[in-house]
């Protein structure tokens, strides 16, 4: 059974302020929106989500560069900018998360398991923070889906 208190947290910190949430995902592949649904009363700030796991997705579906994906692949701190920007605008909320990153088992585009990036887009701007997480695949999915909720706990508490 997963932790709710973050979650739970972050739905309040939102209908205090009276914004909501939307969230692109790949490495988390759904975790991140199951976290936040599992809070009763959910549906009062998460707008929903979109899990674009495939690379092409990112691009067609959250508008990000394609020549960033050609470039350096789904795997980099702008995508992750990118998908929150493209997915705050297309659900409408007011503020976008997104995930992206290697879970494992083996590394992608020579990018080694644990590399992880969160996109946060809000109506102060965007950042990406970008984390090196070690242990199994469960474990850095789950790791990343803290790490992203306690991003967006952190920007509307300051």
């Amino acid at each position: 059974m997963t932790d709710r208190r973050p979650a739970a947290e972050l739905h309040r910190a939102l209908r205090e302020r009276g914004a909501t949430l939307a969230v692109a995902e790949s490495l988390t592949g759904g975790l991140l929106s199951a976290a936040l649904v599992d809070v009763p009363g959910a549906s009062a700030t998460f707008r929903g989500g979109v899990t674009a796991y495939a690379t092409e997705l990112k691009a067609s579906v959250l508008g990000v560069d394609e020549g960033l994906l050609a470039v350096h692949g789904p795997v980099h701190p702008v995508v992750a900018r990118q998908m929150a920007d493209g997915v705050r605008r297309l659900l409408g909320a007011t503020y976008g998360l997104a995930t992206t990153g290697v879970a494992g088992p083996q590394e992608q585009d020579g990018k080694p398991v644990g590399t992880v990036h969160i996109g946060l887009s809000g109506p102060d701007g965007a950042r990406t923070v970008s984390l090196e997480l070690s242990g199994a695949r469960e474990t850095i999915r789950r790791d990343t889906v803290a790490a992203a909720l306690d991003l967006l706990l952190t920007r509307l508490a300051g």
